[in-house]
Formats: structure tokens, C-alpha cells, sequence
């Protein structure tokens, strides 16, 4: 898959978009070593701190159904005029998944008209993770 099949992956999760509060939907693709994907959306609530990002929820899915490692790139969509970047919460979601199978997946931050591409450790320097426990 390439890195465009991702983004069209994204952009297909947040079509399933649950934000009538903010109406900001955000789609997130997984790309992993084995070429499966795993894609999500943003899911809003009622009461605001109980919203999830999409990426959290694509890596939930994944962890889920046991992926454990091999993430390789992760897409990013959403509204607006600029590419969107991970939250910080979904940057450290992302990176506990990515160092359970020793990677430094390629974000791909995407906008309307620009994909910006950097590195999760670009985005998390310096992060705590599953080794900061030993």
C-alpha cells in the first residue's frame, strides 16, 4: 500500500465521523509491516473529555486484535486548510504502540492540498514509553 492509499484510507474513516459538536472530522489510517491497515475515526460525546481521536481508536482497534508491532506510517486527516498533526495524547498512544515492535513510524500529516511527512520521534522527542519502565 502506498503512502496515497493511506491517506484515501483515511479520508474514507472520517467519512464514518461521529463530531456534531465540533464538526471536525478526523480520520487516521495504520499502515503496518505485514500490509494490513487499520483505519478510525474521531468519536465525539456529549460530555467533551470522553471524545476519542481517531488515531486512538485505529490503535485500539489494532492492539485489539492483537497487532502488537510493525507499525510503519500512520495518516492523518481532517478539516481545515493545513495539515493535521496527532494531539499530544495520540502522539503518545502512537508511540507506545511503535515502540512495542521497536519502530519510528512516518506520520503523514495530511491537508487539503499539502502532506506534511515526519517522524513520530519528530513529533514525541524524547518520549516516555514501555522501556522507561525497566
Amino acid at each position: 500500500m502506498t503512502d496515497e492509499d493511506l491517506i484515501a484510507a483515511a479520508r474514507q474513516a472520517a467519512e464514518n465521523s461521529y463530531s456534531p459538536y465540533s464538526n471536525f472530522a478526523v480520520g487516521s489510517a495504520l499502515r503496518f509491516a505485514d500490509g494490513s491497515v487499520v483505519t478510525g475515526t474521531n468519536i465525539e460525546n456529549a460530555s467533551y473529555g470522553l471524545a476519542l481521536c481517531a488515531e486512538t481508536v485505529a490503535v485500539s482497534k489494532a492492539m485489539a486484535d492483537g497487532v502488537r508491532g510493525g507499525l510503519e506510517a500512520v495518516a492523518v486527516t481532517g478539516p481545515g486548510d493545513a495539515p493535521i498533526t496527532p494531539c499530544g495524547r495520540c502522539r503518545q498512544v502512537l508511540n507506545e504502540l511503535a515502540q512495542l515492535g521497536g519502530t519510528d513510524p512516518l506520520i503523514l500529516c495530511v491537508g487539503p492540498d499539502e502532506t506534511r511527512r515526519v517522524k513520530l520521534s519528530e513529533l514525541l522527542p524524547d518520549a516516555f514509553g514501555p522501556a522507561s519502565l525497566d
